[in-house]
């Protein structure tokens, strides 16, 4: 199955600052936090908000204390006096695009204006534009209510930023002809408009069409009637649960898009179970070839492999020889460090890899036995190496089991960083840090006693590749991360800058080996290797692009670059010195 995901799926901008600004609230306001309202309309992320603690405060208490964030919907502004006046700090959490809809009506009700809102009667958004008009505000929720209603001298119309374009198209039409002198105002988010045109391109290039999102949400619900509009199967979910899997393994092609409203991690939960759906269906190699990729991925042993693949090509950049106890060291090391990080920390894997989570709830014993195993493993193997490796890797093992571990008290680290991992962006930045260090910097300890600049030249290039990775996956599971309060680089700088720093990064490693190869700090196999950095800036392009969608492929074709540097590096030792 093909799957094919729309680019504007997921949180629009007014959504995502909402929910930012409602995480963020604990340490910049006084408690309790609370929101006036469900903050967006969707219950997966409600439930997540409940679990920090954050309630919902339906109706104006006589008292109130602490904070009170406006839903993204707005509210009237009589409601957001009372919250004031009962005793709350209003933090106000309004999307922009309905506050220059709240802002348009407010302005011609003060001229006298009839303010006719085109939307659902009973949504939160209706009913806070119509606070703003007072007692010449008027709803209607279709061509023929808007006909009904009495013909006014002075009037606008604006419709609710989630409605139907088809629908607020034809009324814009009629009006045009009927009441020439009503304004009319484009009030349909951008947003909006995109996700409606982008399902109806989509749903011709697909077989069927899955929609995400809450089923109390509107511009979810507009975007589903679009899709079912187009005549291709079309199904609404909120969640993976609810997906009808064998009725949709029967499709070569499916779309997938989501509401307004909708989380990242909640759209990849369900292009995971999507992923999966064939597999239902079929039995024999296909299936037992799918469920050892996925265990490969979830035990983390591809990813250990991965390390042994790229140790031993930083080998060969530095001429080293006598890969096997340098490559099993690499191995076991990551292979612990990466295990004990998700039995440890692991809560973000909730909502970036809702499997993963469950695989390690269920075999978390295994697990832990297999994460000391290969850390007591590389270091007894670092032992033999000599002193110096030894001492290296047991520092960094000691950091690695640390990294989760409150180690600071409150008044030295001012409450703020307790752990090593509480830093911004320090997960991106030493995991590279740690595999350049096991896969570069220790063979060359054990074998020369020494870091000459062969050294540094294949520390700076495992240190790169290794960051890219890791940068990338940062990408992929940013709303997960800032749910759980973990601060990796992308949240740090953006997922724009991020993004553009990754893609730097990896031109600038295109560029290294050819560099250190012609300059002699390298052999000649730097040549050669500039197809993993380049593998790699044509993966992540592709996914900026839509043309790949996150899930276990995707995780699976980067892990594969490290495999593939070592194979690169096999090749060419047997070519140039005779032997791998």
């Amino acid at each position: 199955m093909k799957i094919l995901i729309a680019k504007t799926a997921g949180f629009c901008m007014g959504v995502r600052r909402a929910v930012e600004m409602v995480l963020e609230a604990p340490e910049k306001h006084e408690g309790p936090i609370c929101t006036y309202g469900p903050l967006i309309h969707n219950p997966q992320v409600l439930g997540l908000l409940a679990e920090k603690g954050i309630t919902v405060c339906d109706r104006i208490p006589p008292s109130g204390r602490g904070t009170i964030l406006i839903r993204a919907h707005g509210v009237p502004p009589d409601a957001k006096e009372g919250l004031a006046a009962a005793g709350f700090k209003v933090i106000d959490a309004t999307c922009p695009r309905v506050i220059r809809v709240q802002t348009i009506i407010r302005k011609h009700a003060a001229k006298g204006y009839a303010s006719i809102i085109i939307g659902d009667r009973d949504h939160p958004e209706v009913i806070g534009l119509k606070g703003y008009a007072g007692e010449n505000g008027y709803v209607a929720a279709s061509l023929e209510d808007l006909q009904q209603l009495p013909r006014f001298e002075k009037a606008i119309i604006v419709a609710q930023t989630t409605q139907n374009t088809g629908l607020y198209e034809a009324i814009k039409t009629w009006a045009a002809s009927h009441v020439p002198h009503y304004d009319i105002y484009d009030t349909i988010c951008d947003s909006t408009e995109k996700r409606q045109a982008e399902v109806q391109c989509l749903a011709a290039q697909v077989d069927a069409v899955v929609v995400v999102g809450g089923k109390e949400s509107g511009n979810t619900q507009r975007i589903y009637e679009v899709a079912r509009s187009t005549g291709k199967p079309a199904f609404h979910v909120e969640t993976e649960e609810e997906l009808d899997l064998d009725a949709l393994a029967h499709f070569l092609q499916v779309g997938v898009t989501a509401g307004a409203s909708t989380p990242n991690w909640q759209i990849k939960k369900v292009c995971r179970a999507l992923e999966s759906a064939p597999y239902r269906r079929v039995t024999g190699w296909r299936r037992t070839l799918y469920r050892f990729q996925r265990g490969l991925l979830l035990t983390n042993l591809y990813v250990a492999l991965g390390a042994g693949g790229l140790g031993y090509a930083s080998m060969q950049l530095q001429g080293l020889h006598h890969f096997l106890p340098h490559g099993l060291v690499a191995m076991l090391y990551v292979l612990s460090m990466h295990l004990l990080n998700h039995l440890t920390g692991g809560e973000a894997d909730r909502y970036n890899d809702p499997g993963r989570a469950n695989f390690y709830q269920r075999y978390k014993r295994p697990l832990a036995v297999m994460a000391v195993a290969g850390g007591a493993g590389g270091l007894g193997i670092a032992m033999g190496a000599g002193p110096l490796p030894f001492g290296l890797l047991l520092v960094m093992s000691l950091l690695g089991l640390s990294y989760n571990l409150n180690i600071l008290p409150a008044f030295v680290s001012g409450g703020r960083y307790h752990r090593i991992k509480d830093i911004p962006g320090s997960k991106t930045f030493l995991i590279a840090a740690a595999w350049g260090l096991v896969t570069a910097v220790m063979p060359a300890l054990s074998e020369n006693g020494r870091i000459g600049p062969d050294t540094l030249a294949a520390l700076v290039w495992t240190v790169g590749l290794v960051f890219g990775r890791t940068a990338f996956f940062d990408l992929l599971d940013m709303q997960g991360d800032r749910l759980v309060g973990r601060e990796t680089l992308p949240i740090v700088l953006g997922a724009k800058r991020a993004m553009e720093l990754l893609k730097l990064s990896l031109v600038l490693l295109i560029v290294l080996p050819v560099l250190t190869s012609a300059l002699g700090l390298s052999t000649s196999l730097g040549y050669f290797l500039i197809i993993i950095p380049a593998s790699m800036l044509v993966v992540i392009t592709s996914f900026e692009r839509g043309k790949l969608m996150p899930g276990a492929r995707l995780e699976f074709l980067t892990e594969s670059h490290f495999i593939l540097a070592g194979i690169i590096g096999v090749v060419w030792a047997a070519i140039t010195i005779g032997h791998p």
